[in-house]
């Protein structure tokens, strides 16, 4: 099965609500920032999507890290992740700044990472 990260971009918000049993009132902690990767200075070295599996994943196309879940891992191991960063690219910020940040990086020229490309045949030196 392929995850097509480009999805998190796409995906509607529901506004129904449904307990999970982290509300506040039940003692759960509502995360008050999101995970935000700058994929314009992200480098592909895979660090954060080896720490945090549920949060990162590498978008196939251009090799960068890509912020696929908010609730994918614990604050602690997002965290960790942050930190394996050797560009510093990953940050939190507030909620209400995704869509400006989003924007934003659509607005700039981002080149694939020179990866190979995918193939079924093996490639003679």
């Amino acid at each position: 099965m392929t995850i097509d990260p480009s999805t998190a971009f796409r995906v509607k918000v529901e506004h129904g609500f449904s307990p999970n049993g982290k509300e506040p009132c039940l003692g759960g902690k509502l995360n008050e920032k999101a995970v935000w990767v700058d994929e314009s200075i992200c480098i592909g070295c895979k660090y954060c999507a080896n720490v945090a599996t549920n949060t990162f994943v590498i978008e196939p196309y251009m090799g960068r890290s890509r912020a696929i879940r908010q609730d994918g891992d614990s604050i602690e191991i997002i965290q960790e992740a942050i930190q394996t960063c050797p560009v510093s690219c990953i940050h939190w910020v507030a909620f209400e700044e995704l869509d400006r940040l989003r924007a934003q990086l659509a607005e700039i020229e981002i080149q694939p990472l020179g990866m190979l490309p995918k193939t079924g045949k093996k490639l003679n030196p």
